[in-house]
């Protein structure tokens, strides 16, 4: 049985043989963090089918990535390697491990100040609001990211590896590294590192990150290393205190086309949807399908997500340096959807 397996496997180049290894690896960790998630909660009562799973699961895990993949690598590194790639061998010579190693920081360096970038500029925070849209964080609230911040971040990441001279495999090991650790910081877990938390970044900071509270719209910009806001000045890690509000300060679409189109016009779904027979079909469709699914299969009601009651019913103030910032839309108020059943906090 394990003949054909051990061919195939034989079969592949070290790029596919290492992809073989980092995929379970990186099912287990899913499994890991699902357990952990149930075990040890950060937010109580945060239910499995929340709202915006299936759009976080399938247009931005599975359609997006994919597609993205094939752009990134086919058509922006492929031509830069077959013009520059001969040119240069800087880590050619170092071990994997000091390869990865390389890497890992100095894109995480990156990400950082590109990070804070976004959310001090206009035009850049419309390629990053859709990351922060989700009113329930979890293991996959951080696969939502729009196509024009993975385009410009994974093209930064992985065309150094490529055309430094790195060692092919150093592209799946790093990925793996960064779907983990991606999933890790937005994980509805309490964790409690202690110290560790000035160097290795993890829920405790980045839950904060994801909060509409006034205090933190400028704060806790890192990914895998904590140390970038502490020694920038952005951290910010409050004592016995969680937030109470989640997502963004002004309504955003639940749609995955919606939610790009937004970031380039802005429009109210609701007014538009009167207004428009065409956006109202289209608009409703989804709905009617999980609708008319889930009175045929009971089962197949979660798939609408449940709703989450918040503690908190607008942005929660708090003073910060040089002033709070304005939003760039003006705040319409979400309407519940009463079609999606209710999760209860758990005591």
């Amino acid at each position: 049985m394990l003949e054909p397996i051990n061919k195939f496997y034989q079969s592949l180049d070290a790029v596919g043989r290492t992809t073989m290894i980092t995929t379970p690896i990186l099912l287990l960790a899913v499994v890991v963090l699902l357990v952990l998630e149930r075990k040890f909660p950060y937010r109580k009562g945060l239910p499995f089918f929340r709202e915006g799973l299936f759009v976080d699961l399938f247009w931005y895990t599975l359609v997006q990535s994919y597609f993205l993949q094939i752009l990134i690598f086919g058509f922006i590194i492929a031509p830069l390697a077959a013009r520059f790639g001969a040119r240069f061998h800087v880590v050619s010579n170092w071990p994997v491990v000091a390869q990865v190693a390389f890497f890992v920081i100095t894109h995480d360096f990156y990400i950082y100040w590109f990070h804070r970038f976004q959310h001090n500029s206009a035009f850049f925070w419309r390629t990053h609001e859709a990351h922060h849209s989700g009113k329930h964080v979890d293991w996959l609230a951080g696969s939502r990211s729009h196509i024009v911040e993975i385009i410009i971040n994974q093209t930064i990441e992985f065309a150094p590896i490529v055309l430094l001279g790195a060692n092919p495999i150093v592209v799946p090991i790093k990925a793996l590294i960064d779907a983990v650790w991606g999933m890790y910081i937005h994980a509805n877990i309490d964790v409690k590192s202690g110290k560790l938390q000035y160097v290795i970044n993890g829920p405790e900071m980045h839950l904060w990150h994801h909060a509409d509270h006034e205090e933190v719209y400028y704060a806790n910009f890192s990914t895998k290393f904590a140390f970038w806001d502490w020694i920038f000045g952005t951290a910010f890690l409050p004592e016995n205190r969680k937030p109470q509000r989640w997502g963004l300060p002004y309504a955003f679409p639940k749609d995955y086309f919606g939610q790009h189109a937004f970031s380039v016009v802005r429009f109210d779904e609701k007014a538009l949807a009167e207004k428009s027979a065409i956006f109202r079909t289209y608009h409703g469709v989804r709905w009617r399908v999980l609708g008319w699914l889930g009175d045929r299969v009971p089962g197949a009601k979660v798939l609408q997500g449940w709703e989450v009651p918040e503690e908190a019913h607008e942005t929660v103030p708090a003073p910060r340096p040089g002033g709070n910032p304005e939003p760039s839309t003006p705040v319409v108020a979400a309407t519940a959807d009463s079609s999606r059943p209710v999760a209860t906090p758990v005591s």
